[in-house]
């Protein structure tokens, strides 16, 4: 029988992808547990980051692979989540062996959640264990799932006017190479649809209304150029751009770059002094054969691209108590 699901990061070839959910706390985390000998590679775009094990990505640095990586919210105390990857790595012996230990690599990135359900309740230890436990490679959940439980969008004026964001995957295949991607989308911009130019989701004129303040025209008017309600790292979005063929560290890290292109097309403003923008490269080497990096970087943007508008149009509008959050759904809904 064909299938007719759109392909996602689970369809790159080695690639399993878990996630844990608290939707009482709309927080969570998302792990990508990766075959042995997968090239791993980072490219840190946004200067509000929360990221683990990125300096060990440098194409200059010893060790080429990784065994998994971390998503998740809770602001860097999430960052915890990845010592249960870890635990759960070392138990069947993935990782790094030195002597009698194995040391499991397991790069992560997380999003600023906190101001949306229960700030206090962040993705621990023991959900990084379990998300990789539930890890699967039938098609990646989408929208208000793992990190992007608690994900908003288009908070340059304040959250009070934002939507709901989410987690979204795609993948493209040409010939015998599959490229996908995986973005946690927690912007502090709108999000674009790059085909028409159009706002899909992002910030509102108020925070009962369904209409679009368009960050940029507002900017452009000189009505948000110092946003004071705007804090660093109260945003970021994050995510994996991965394939099945076989690269070296330094082109794994050209892939990690290019993919960024993916969210200069869809979110405006990006890559902003609030945001952690971080996007981590993943190359499992199940393909082998000569590398076409002009044909990969294209498709790694357009996935990632893909990735943005899903996590977006996936999710799912949230209330709490007078605060609510909207979704594109809820847009659709408004009209009928």
């Amino acid at each position: 029988m064909q299938r007719v699901e759109p392909l996602t990061l689970t369809d790159v070839r080695g690639l399993s992808v878990g996630h844990v959910t608290d939707l009482d706390a709309l927080t969570g985390c998302t792990v990508v547990l990766c075959p042995p000998g997968t090239v791993g590679g980072v490219d840190v775009r946004g200067a509000a980051p929360g990221t683990r094990e990125t300096d060990l990505l440098d194409p200059v640095n010893t060790v080429p692979f990784v065994n998994a990586v971390l998503l998740s919210g809770g602001s860097a105390y999430g960052l915890d989540a990845a010592s249960g990857v870890m635990r759960w790595l070392e138990e069947r012996g993935q990782g790094v062996q030195i002597k009698e230990f194995c040391v499991p690599i397991v790069p992560g990135a997380v999003i600023f959640d906190l101001l949306i359900g229960k700030g206090h309740v962040r993705p621990q230890s023991r959900d990084g264990y379990a998300a990789c436990h539930a890890a699967h490679s039938s098609p990646v959940l989408q929208g208000n799932v793992g990190a992007g439980t608690g994900a908003t969008v288009g908070k340059v004026f304040g959250a009070e006017l934002a939507m709901k964001g989410g987690l979204g995957s795609a993948a493209l295949q040409v010939g015998a190479m599959t490229v996908g991607a995986l973005v946690v989308c927690n912007a502090l911009g709108d999000v674009i649809d790059p085909q028409n130019g159009q706002i899909v989701a992002g910030a509102r004129k108020t925070a009962h209304s369904l209409e679009f303040l368009d960050i940029q025209a507002q900017q452009l008017l000189g009505r948000g150029s110092s946003p004071l309600i705007a804090q660093p790292g109260l945003n970021t979005t994050i995510g994996v751009v991965a394939t099945d063929v076989q690269l070296s560290k330094v082109q794994a890290k050209r892939l990690a770059q290019v993919a960024h292109d993916g969210l200069a097309r869809t979110i405006r403003p990006v890559h902003t002094p609030l945001d952690g923008d971080t996007l981590f490269a993943l190359a499992t080497g199940q393909v082998e054969g000569e590398v076409d990096m002009m044909l990969l970087s294209s498709l790694a943007a357009q996935v990632t691209a893909m990735a943005v508008l899903n996590a977006v149009r996936s999710a799912h509008g949230v209330q709490l108590g007078e605060s609510f959050w909207p979704s594109v759904s809820s847009l659709k809904s408004s009209l009928g």
